[in-house]
């Protein structure tokens, strides 16, 4: 049997940024999986690379906290959609560097749009002094 305790899984901040993280992320998913058939790692690749630029895969798994087999996966979802295309890299060819095509760009922008959107809608809840201390707490938590 176990001891009781006062600790309440449901006030730990932990538990409670990790289900507001899924809550928020599953609410935006339908609009680049219903729109792209993306899956989420692949938006978080594409966004990397439109935000960003060239990357290699490991500057996006680092980057953006992805394991490196995610990544691949996304990479090569992207690729077979023609939103991405890789280049091998002159001086190591086992290592390649990742970009958007035209059609992934245009991809980008309008999922830009729709996130930028999304995000006025969630933060409609909160004052906007609120949402900027939220925003400055998230940031200081994940050291951004």
């Amino acid at each position: 049997m176990t001891k009781p305790t006062n600790f309440d899984l449901r006030d730990f901040m932990p538990y409670l940024l990790n289900q507001a993280a899924d809550a928020t992320s599953r609410e935006f998913e339908p609009t680049y999986k219903a729109k792209y058939r993306m899956l989420r790692t692949e938006w978080r690749v594409l966004f990397h690379l439109g935000h960003y630029g060239r990357m290699t895969a490991k500057e996006i798994c680092d980057r953006a906290q992805i394991h490196k087999t995610k990544v691949s996966r996304a990479v090569s979802a992207l690729e077979q959609k023609r939103f991405l295309r890789r280049k091998e890299q002159p001086e190591d060819r086992r290592h390649e560097t990742l970009s958007l095509t035209a059609s992934g760009q245009s991809v980008f922008a309008t999922l830009v749009e729709d996130a930028q959107r999304f995000d006025a809608a969630l933060m409609t809840e909160f004052t906007e002094q609120e949402a900027n201390q939220m925003r400055a707490f998230l940031i200081r938590i994940a050291k951004l």
